[in-house]
């Protein structure tokens, strides 16, 4: 993992298209705005999670469930 410090208002460039900007900071929140292509999907984790059923800290095999039948 890549961590990086930044400071209000300064921001982080991944490759040519996405850009996430230190909005605003307050205590121990950090508010975070990302400039990205509108087909890119951005997820919070937890939301991620349970969208896409995969945690990061633990790699699942196996078949995604079929709904198809309900």
């Amino acid at each position: 993992m890549l961590v990086l410090t930044r400071r209000l208002g300064e921001a982080i460039t991944i490759g040519d298209n996405i850009r996430i900007v230190v909005v605003d900071i307050s205590g121990t929140q950090v508010k975070i705005g990302i400039d990205a292509p509108k087909d890119v999907e951005i997820y919070r984790e937890e939301l991620y999670t349970r969208v896409k059923g995969v945690s990061f800290g633990k790699i699942t095999k196996g078949k995604k469930k079929d709904d198809s039948n309900k």
